[in-house]
């Protein structure tokens, strides 16, 4: 059973954590403006600054940050400050019993997928897919439209893919509605065989992913088909695939390794969702009911607050 968060006021406070790599400190704090303008408190999370390697601050932090905010009572939503690596690394330390205690609005995509696919399945908890602080938001150019999507954590509002932002593409036709689920590629097939592996039985499964050639996704879209995951789907929404090209001579192109294996199942799908890492990026719910037209290339989602 789906448990929506609470939607924000404003002066609502926002958590502002870091699980993954070290965030653009300079983005990050361009990014408060915006936050500013949507009338809402910051509060920074201890270990944002840390660096060890590619990570932000080592496994015990990071966690204690994720933890410290699902506790804190001031802190209404939490948004991830940027992705990169390392989410999976902290998955199976979660006190999930604390976050299903203490339900709010997580925001993020990219590595964060890791945790929004443990954190939905552990607790029932709907996330929030979209664009994050250093990586997205606080950038110089970044797009109106991402700003705009954020606006849905105030209001329960239904969401209607905005028609004429990118060029959709039917890839198997008809109807499917189901739970939404998915994002990053890379990340959903990293949970194969792990206690918090993808489920995507009957539901609408979101893929994307950035700067994996053709080979890299085909051995990922296999392992998920090996593992039934594409087969027990109701049908696909296939996201932004940004610098996913060969690097050599010899190389199938993305949408031939694409249409192997969507089509092969023979799901509703569509291509070309500008969601992932692109700009403007749409932000959606995942947990929540969706439904998708592929004939009709429209996609209608429930709102994700309650």
């Amino acid at each position: 059973m789906a448990m929506k968060p609470q939607r924000l006021e404003k002066g609502d406070a926002i958590g502002i954590i870091a699980p993954a790599s070290p965030p653009n400190q300079e983005n990050l704090k361009r990014s408060l403006a915006f936050l500013d303008e949507l009338g809402v408190k910051v509060k920074m999370g201890d270990h944002v600054t840390d660096q060890y390697g590619y990570l932000a601050g080592n496994d015990e932090d990071r966690l204690a940050d994720l933890h410290k905010m699902f506790l804190d009572k001031e802190v209404k939503a939490i948004i991830c400050a940027g992705g990169g690596y390392g989410t999976g690394r902290i998955a199976s330390q979660i006190e999930y019993s604390l976050i299903k205690e203490n339900p709010k609005i997580f925001w993020g995509y990219s590595d964060i997928t890791f945790l929004h696919t443990a954190i939905r399945q552990q607790t029932g908890l709907v996330t929030f897919h979209g664009p994050m602080l250093a990586s997205d938001i606080g950038k110089e150019d970044a797009d109106p439209l991402s700003k705009q999507y954020f606006n849905q954590l105030f209001e329960p509002v239904t969401l209607d893919y905005p028609e004429g932002i990118s060029n959709l593409e039917t890839m198997v036709s008809g109807r499917a509605s189901g739970v939404l689920t998915g994002g990053n590629l890379s990340l959903l097939a990293s949970t194969i065989g792990t206690p918090y592996e993808i489920d995507t039985k009957d539901k609408l499964v979101l893929i994307e992913d950035i700067n994996e050639e053709p080979r890299a996704v085909d051995r990922m879209l296999n392992q998920l088909h090996m593992a039934g995951k594409l087969e027990d789907a109701a049908g696909f929404i296939i996201g932004d695939f940004n610098n996913c090209v060969p690097e050599r001579e010899l190389s199938l192109e993305l949408d031939e390794v694409l249409d192997t294996y969507i089509k092969r199942v023979n799901k509703p799908a569509v291509k070309g969702f500008n969601i992932g890492h692109c700009s403007p990026h749409i932000s959606v719910p995942l947990g929540v009911m969706a439904e998708l037209d592929a004939a009709g290339k429209k996609l209608i989602i429930e709102s994700g607050v309650k």
